[in-house]
């Protein structure tokens, strides 16, 4: 199965047209930086918030560089979730000089 990437570019964009972004770092690493419009769900809850990840079009997955969101994705994807990996993750998010949220959501 192959699983769609974006840049953090693609996903400036996505966001303003509306669309959800899930994060699924640890939640230290979430509260130390994130992309503003984030939620929160770490990795190993996946499995049981397969739910939080469904929404009419993609879902956007992050974490710090790619790794964790991909792995999220090709289980979501497993389960008929329309997901979408966001390739560099938060660290390329914080690179491109675009806001970041901080603290507890």
């Amino acid at each position: 199965m192959t699983i769609h990437e974006i840049t953090v570019d693609e996903l400036a964009a996505a966001i303003d047209a509306g669309a959800p972004v899930i994060d699924v770092r640890e939640p230290a690493e979430f509260e130390a930086a994130r992309v503003p419009q984030a939620v929160l769900v770490p990795l190993g809850t996946v499995p049981d918030n397969v739910q939080a990840f469904r929404h009419d079009g993609p879902t956007y997955v992050i974490c710090r560089s790619g790794g964790r969101s991909m792995q999220a994705c090709e289980f979501l994807a497993g389960h008929g979730v329309d997901v979408v990996n966001v390739a560099g993750g938060t660290m390329a998010w914080v690179a491109s000089g675009r806001d970041v949220a901080t603290g507890p959501a």
